[in-house]
């Protein structure tokens, strides 16, 4: 197995997810001969959970395991929505002007030559304004892969937000035992954690009123 090979050479960190076939890859175009069903990917799901819990690697992010204190800091940026610059031909970065309420995202040149031509500011082609409604659902669809949570005063502190913009769906999440929230710290369940795109879609429901999920939840499948 990979997995088991994986782990004899021993790294601090492994990412371990089911991978989805995306239109217009390769993989897609050439697929294999045969996928497992739902049945046998939550087997096997559960299987290698299993084998990475038992040589010491915790879950600590839907699709990352790592040994103790060794999460990877990188990544966590990114599920707790911290900023960060993008620098090079077809970076994107993402930057946070708390006091006036406004997240920023931006991206740069593709095309190396074209990037080369630029300089600074100018090689950003693109810079979008979320506004509040995006900035709520965005926070929450990656702080909730952390399977610890986050505490709550990091919604503000990375948004600029206040918290009481989270209530509507926060609520609703724990009326269906998918999330534990208290003044200190909001974490999904071993429920919401499993099934962590219901859990999401709440919070865009929440942005968009009256709007079907778009995710199917299918048991046994950890979402990535």
């Amino acid at each position: 197995m990979d997995l088991s090979r994986a782990i004899k050479l021993a790294p601090a960190h492994i990412s371990h997810y089911q991978l989805t076939i995306e239109a217009n890859t390769l993989f897609h175009h050439r697929p294999p001969a045969a996928m497992p069903d739902d049945d046998l990917a939550w087997e096997q799901q559960i299987t290698c959970q299993n084998i990475l819990r038992e040589n010491g690697y915790r879950q600590y992010e839907i699709s990352a395991y790592s040994t103790r204190g060794q999460a990877s800091q990188h990544n966590l940026n990114y599920w707790q929505f911290g900023d960060y610059l993008g620098i090079g031909a077809g970076a994107h970065g993402k930057i946070t002007l708390a006091g006036e309420n406004r997240v920023l995202r931006r991206v740069r040149q593709r095309q190396p030559q074209a990037y080369l031509k630029t300089a600074g500011r100018d090689s950003i082609i693109s810079e979008t304004e979320l506004d509040q409604s995006d900035v709520v659902f965005e926070f929450m669809l990656n702080a909730l892969r952390l399977s610890d949570g986050f505490k709550t005063g990091l919604f503000h502190e990375n948004t600029g937000l206040p918290l009481n913009d989270l209530l509507p769906g926060l609520q609703q999440a724990v009326e269906r035992d998918l999330i534990k929230f208290d003044d200190l710290k909001i974490t999904p369940t071993s429920l919401g954690f499993r099934y962590l795109n219901d859990l999401q879609v709440i919070f865009l429901q929440q942005v968009n009123a009256g709007n079907r999920p778009f995710f199917e939840s299918t048991e046994g499948i950890m979402h990535n």
